[in-house]
């Protein structure tokens, strides 16, 4: 493997100037027939031009990636064949500079097969030790079917947690009573009467007071964190003073059971758009805890709080990501409602970690 100016590399690694410096553009490094640059806005086309089908038009990228361009601690490397590009992988650094979160990994379909996804990991990890030496865990988040048998990725890395993931589609005409239907079973849920009202989840939206909240010694155990983390969208994040600027920046909307130390704790990401069908929107949902009137509630909540902002627009994707024990009565609390269907069976969200 050959880095470009090994010596910079050395003399000034973990500095500001070197970040700088490596965000120019230029070849960064070469090995086993490809070369590697960090990626640049000028590239989204090549992007996604071998990211076509990925996640079953779910991929979050076409959003994101102009923001991954200049997300501080974040780095995107891009591999090339021949000036070709064939293969990308980002990493977040996170957990006060100990962690790296890898996500985006991507291969063209003409060089699946070839060792490329392992080439560009390889020199990712390296590169993102010199620049960040403080990193010595690397994180990450992996779909799983329990019925396909054991994954490849759990024999490189430690099982941390798991969740359930909860996935349907509903329409923008059928979004509206698609909330009325879930308000009405949550009223037979509670014993209420369909006039009265249903105890409504907590809206969380005092940064002082979510801090108190989220770096309670005690939350993570008391809201069973998969791993002791929160994972928010995908990304692996501990609930600890340095990452809460990150959670910050994700634009969260917090829903509790109880303002003073919750036992049930979800939030969802804005919702944002996916090349699925033609356009769509996707809209991920996180929950902690393992009350399943709370997760309920905290659906119906979550659903009523884009409603009210006018965030539905055409077909939305829902994800959500909840406690294992939760997912069947969830499940069967969404079904019912024409407009609504299910996309794909039960899925698991594994949180995985290996040293680096």
């Amino acid at each position: 493997m050959m880095w470009s100016h090994p010596s910079q590399l050395s003399d000034r690694k973990g500095s500001l100037d070197l970040r700088t410096e490596t965000m120019a553009g230029s070849c960064v490094g070469e090995s086993d027939g490809l070369t590697f640059w960090v990626a640049e806005q000028k590239d989204y086309d090549d992007v996604m031009s071998i990211s076509v089908n990925i996640y079953g038009g779910n991929d979050y990228l076409p959003h994101r990636y102009a923001g991954w361009m200049t997300e501080p601690d974040r780095v995107v490397i891009l591999g090339r064949r021949d000036g070709k590009l064939v293969a990308l992988e980002s990493g977040l650094i996170v957990d006060e500079g100990c962690t790296v979160v890898v996500e985006g990994l991507r291969v063209c379909p003409s060089e699946r097969g070839r060792g490329v996804a392992r080439v560009i990991q390889r020199f990712a990890d390296q590169y993102i030790q010199q620049l960040y030496p403080s990193v010595r865990t690397k994180r990450q988040t992996k779909a799983d079917d329990p019925s396909a048998g054991p994954t490849q990725a759990l024999s490189k890395f430690t099982e941390l947690g798991r969740r359930a993931a909860l996935s349907f589609i509903v329409e923008a005409d059928s979004f509206e009573g698609f909330v009325s239907h879930l308000r009405n079973k949550l009223h037979s849920t509670t014993g209420s009467e369909p006039g009265g009202s249903v105890p409504q989840m907590v809206l969380i939206e005092d940064e002082q007071h979510l801090k108190y909240i989220l770096l309670d010694p005690e939350l993570p155990s008391r809201v069973q964190l998969p791993g002791g983390a929160i994972i928010q969208d995908w990304q692996p994040l501990q609930p600890i003073e340095g990452n809460l600027e990150i959670l910050a920046r994700r634009n969260l909307t917090w829903l509790a059971d109880k303002p003073e130390r919750p036992s049930f704790l979800s939030f969802y990401t804005a919702p944002y758009p996916i090349p699925y069908k033609g356009g769509s929107l996707r809209f991920n949902i996180d929950m902690f805890g393992t009350d399943l009137v709370s997760a309920k509630r905290a659906l119906a909540g979550h659903l009523e709080k884009v409603r009210e902002r006018r965030e539905v627009k055409g077909r939305m994707m829902v994800h959500v990501y909840l406690n294992k024990s939760l997912w069947e009565g969830v499940r069967e609390f969404c079904e019912g409602y024409t407009g609504v269907r299910r996309w794909r069976e039960y899925r698991e969200q594994l949180f995985l970690e290996r040293g680096m």
